[in-house]
């Protein structure tokens, strides 16, 4: 297979349900063995991760404050589908839902998170992460990153971890609707810059929108998915000379 089609098979997969513990057959953690600073050596399909040079997440500093356009939201409600795909919590969403940046629309395919966030302000890391995956007509990513502090409760959160999987790798499917529009700020202004897949094959050619403003959910959640997945986020890659720009 040539290695752009490859890639492209990669990031639809990637989009569409996520990759599994084993990762086309090949085990990867975020632990000692097998954890991020190996990934680039388990399989060549992985060589991105430790060759690449726009990989994710970043430490966002100095941005370059620019006229950015605002994105569009076009977020329905969703029958709920929650999967433990080995690596995260994952939400896989229903078709109808997208947002829309200077002309160019990516549909929301599935959302999960991390713990702590995988992207930094300053240096500084949030509690956690949600990172809701978008996916183009031509099969570029685009992912909205939303932090999570621990604060009020968030309906749309409790409803997913009243629902979790109890296997690994089984979807649970609930009777009733989640609307992504809860997970998103009112005010959205973001930072944005070129990346990658932060999970094997670490695959490059992803636009990042990270929100300055971050939500909230209650204490007990971060507890319950820290039991589950203590750690589960890559650290920082160097910005190999990225511009980061965001909104005033």
């Amino acid at each position: 297979m040539k290695r752009a089609t490859r890639i492209a098979a990669v990031l639809v997969a990637w989009a569409g349900s996520g990759l599994t513990a084993q990762a086309e057959g090949h085990h990867w953690s975020y632990g000692r063995h097998g954890g991020p600073a190996e990934w680039g050596e388990l399989d060549p399909t992985f060589a991105s991760c430790q060759l690449g040079k726009v990989q994710s997440p970043i430490d966002i500093r100095d941005a370059k404050t620019a006229d950015l356009p605002p994105i569009k939201f076009d977020y329905r409600p969703s029958p709920l589908r929650v999967i433990d795909n080995g690596h995260t919590i994952q939400v896989n969403y229903a078709p109808g839902s997208s947002i829309e940046v200077a002309g160019a629309r990516y549909e929301l395919v599935q959302f999960h998170f991390h713990k702590p966030s995988e992207e930094k302000i300053g240096g500084k890391a949030h509690p956690m992460v949600v990172h809701l995956v978008h996916k183009g007509s031509d099969g570029a990513l685009a992912v909205i990153a939303v932090l999570l502090d621990k604060g009020h409760d968030n309906p749309a959160l409790h409803a997913i971890w009243s629902n979790l999987p109890t296997q690994k790798e089984k979807e649970v499917s609930a009777p009733l609707a989640i609307d992504a529009s809860a997970l998103l700020p009112a005010d959205k202004g973001y930072y944005t810059f070129q990346g990658s897949l932060t999970t094997p094959p670490c695959s490059e050619g992803v636009r990042w929108f990270v929100l300055k403003t971050p939500m909230t959910m209650a204490g007990t959640e971060i507890a319950a998915f820290g039991k589950i997945y203590p750690m589960n986020a890559r650290p920082s890659q160097p910005l190999n000379g990225r511009v980061i720009e965001a909104t005033p």
